[in-house]
């Protein structure tokens, strides 16, 4: 019996796009765990040089997301993907190249680190205005659904097919496919036809400083949108203290071997796998601010088990298993609908600065989470930051549940 395309797999631009999103995940994924390698293994990084690669990498959304917003809004979305794509591409490939030469330095890898952070925040914000552009409003959380399905197949199969490329070829040279998979995402996104709408006149622009603040305005005169933003503020904050520690606390607190790290990492990709499969139903079912609430706090919920993981271990691994079974096909379903009720609440000529400052808000509370994490996690212990930083998620669900947010039923 012959398949038969239904829904959003008959929309060919949109195959297109889901079709390079999936593929460049999935490189991106090989580089999140190759970069690393390459400073720890092949030039010799020290835990203080680690550190300023991983502060490379994060930083950008606070230096450059509020200026990646106004250009976005000033020009047209899919030249800026295909730019950014091809960007990405020439700066990672710029490492297995030195590589083969003899002369990769660290202070490459730093640079590679910034610039391609640089291009992410640019791509990501163009990405998300982009959609909506593309397609319908009661489509956005079907295309957001399957997108998510993207992430998680990338999640599974990205680091794990990072390892064997690692041996075969070296750290340096498996970040390749990585340059390879975002040449093939600019060739997915240039094949799109549907024509975007027309960007704002030159003539009716402001100076770029007030237009990169008018995203925050806009926030801060939407009570939806208000209330999305703090929430996400509060669950970047103390998401960031379990994510910060969650290794340190599995391996001294919990003392499970990093090969159940690596079970606990691929539980998480395949339970939000199937949690972006049944997010479609699930948000049409209950509607999108009530799911972006329920679905955060069950998250929240879910973590109450990893401070609870005592001996002997085969309990504590089976209450971590189950958080991360549970926990991450629910935040799976949160960040579909998040996404697509932002998309639809935001007009069209905004999209590009209202999500940088999003992103801006959200993220940008990260370095100082992490920071406070790991002197809490000294003073304190790592069990109990790990149970302040749960609650601090369950607050930020329950913010959404008792908002202007739980009223929007439909798109």
């Amino acid at each position: 019996m012959k398949w038969q395309p239904k829904g959003l797999w008959q929309n060919k631009d949109f195959v297109k796009i889901w079709s390079g999103q999936t593929i460049s995940n999935f490189g991106s994924g090989i580089t999140g765990i190759a970069l690393p390698l390459t400073a720890v293994l092949v030039l010799s990084a020290t835990p203080a040089q680690m550190g300023i690669l991983s502060a490379l990498e994060s930083v950008s959304v606070l230096v450059f997301g509020l200026l990646a917003g106004v250009w976005v809004d000033r020009l047209r979305r899919r030249p800026i993907l295909i730019l950014t794509d091809l960007g990405r591409a020439l700066v990672l490939g710029s490492i297995p190249l030195a590589a083969l030469l003899g002369v990769l330095h660290l202070a490459q890898v730093y640079i590679v680190a910034a610039l391609t952070g640089i291009l992410t925040v640019f791509f990501n914000v163009a990405d998300e205005a982009f959609l909506p552009s593309l397609l319908p409003q009661d489509q956005l959380v079907e295309a957001n659904s399957k997108l998510g399905i993207s992430d998680s197949l990338a999640e599974i199969s990205g680091p794990a097919s990072a390892g064997p490329l690692v041996q075969l070829f070296g750290a340096p040279l498996a970040i390749f496919f990585d340059a390879l998979s975002f040449l093939l995402s600019a060739l997915s996104i240039g094949l799109v036809r549907t024509p975007e709408p027309q960007p704002t006149p030159a003539k009716r622009r402001q100076s770029i400083w007030r237009e990169s603040s008018e995203g925050l305005r806009m926030i801060r005169d939407n009570a939806l949108l208000r209330s999305l933003a703090m929430s996400a503020m509060l669950f970047n904050f103390f998401g960031n203290f379990i994510g910060t520690l969650y290794v340190l606390y599995i391996v001294r607190e919990v003392h499970a071997a990093p090969l159940v790290i690596g079970f606990f990492v691929a539980t998480g990709g395949i339970s939000a796998l199937v949690g972006a499969i049944f997010a479609q139903r699930v948000i049409q079912r209950i509607g999108p601010g009530p799911a972006v609430g329920a679905m955060l706090t069950l998250y929240g919920l879910t973590g109450l088990l990893l401070p609870l993981a005592h001996d002997p271990l085969g309990v504590a691994i089976a209450l971590l298993f189950t958080s991360q079974l549970l926990g991450d096909a629910s935040v799976s379903i949160y960040s579909i609908a998040e996404v697509s009720l932002r998309q639809a609440i935001i007009p069209n000529a905004f999209l590009g600065r209202v999500n940088a400052s999003m992103q801006f808000l959200t993220q940008g509370v990260g370095p100082a989470a992490a920071i406070l994490a790991g002197i809490l996690g000294t003073v304190i212990g790592l069990r109990l930051t790990i149970f302040i930083g749960v609650l601090g998620v369950i607050f930020a669900g329950v913010w959404l549940l008792i908002s202007p947010v739980r009223r929007v039923r439909s798109l």
